[in-house]
């Protein structure tokens, strides 16, 4: 297996990418082709549409997969069982994150969170020479996320990834679901006042979609509670370091409450930067 690590520089689309990590039959590593990107986009219609509550347009349904404009220029992260397989035969993938560039949302057009948070403040109030990725579309197959190692996997091939292109800084946006920000008040309360970003570089949603964070006083609960109440992976990104925006934002066509995720490589947790190869 080539080292990712001492692979020399490139720029441009990973191609022949290796296996970037195991676990007993599970691997991680980057979709080749559209057909592997298509079975990426059909575990996302299963989590997103089938399990959850998403509405897809009837293009999606007819398809059976979940798709938009910035899947044809990113990058697509899967986890694969290879001892499972799917209804064409193919190694089934049980996870999967897409991964956005800066060269890759300027072929899209902008990057698919400004579509709900103004970034400016961040994209312009970071150093000259920052390299931005953007994290969208994450999900797990239910049968495999009480499995141990497939969330851990889907970490190691991100920071994977991140150290390959020496990325400075993930952000994108994470889901509670539920469109009821109401009943999601106490860790909505949680993330305002104890994991903020930066007021320098605070981003905010957008003010025809801005919902208030901030329904509980800080001193009328539990730090311990509030984390609690935090979805898997968004408990993760805080446990590693990450910030959140202001301002949450209430996705109907997802059935999700987003909140934004700024995560500094630099600020990353010790034990996470140990846990997923960051330190060399």
């Amino acid at each position: 297996m080539v080292n990712i690590y001492e692979a020399g520089p490139f720029e441009g689309r990973l191609e022949q990418w290796p296996v970037l990590a195991t676990a007993g039959d599970l691997e991680v590593r980057l979709a080749e082709t559209d057909l592997e990107v298509e079975h990426a986009q059909r575990l996302r219609y299963s989590v997103f549409y089938e399990e959850m509550s998403a509405i897809p347009t009837p293009q999606m349904r007819d398809a059976g997969r979940d798709f938009d404009k910035f899947d044809d220029v990113c990058d697509h992260l899967l986890v694969v069982d290879r001892s499972a397989h799917d209804a064409d035969g193919q190694p089934l993938v049980i996870g999967t994150y897409r991964l956005t560039r800066e060269q890759d949302a300027a072929r899209a057009g902008g990057f698919y969170t400004a579509s709900e948070y103004d970034i400016a403040p961040m994209l312009n109030g970071m150093p000259r020479g920052t390299k931005f990725l953007e994290l969208g579309r994450s999900c797990i197959l239910k049968a495999y996320r009480s499995r141990p190692g497939s969330m851990q996997l889907l970490w190691k091939g991100l920071m994977a990834y991140v150290a390959r292109f020496d990325i400075d800084l993930m952000f994108g946006c994470a889901s509670f679901a539920g469109t009821d920000p109401a009943a999601l008040a106490l860790p909505l309360s949680y993330l305002h006042h104890y994991h903020a970003m930066p007021e320098h570089l605070r981003v905010r949603a957008r003010p025809e979609l801005y919902v208030p964070m901030d329904r509980m006083a800080k001193d009328s609960f539990d730090a311990r509670e509030g984390l609690r109440a935090l979805p898997p992976m968004l408990k993760g990104y805080v446990r590693a370091g990450c910030r959140i925006g202001d301002g949450a934002v209430v996705d109907r066509q997802f059935g999700t409450t987003d909140v934004f995720i700024f995560f500094p490589l630099s600020g990353i947790d010790a034990r996470y930067k140990s846990r997923f190869g960051l330190v060399k």
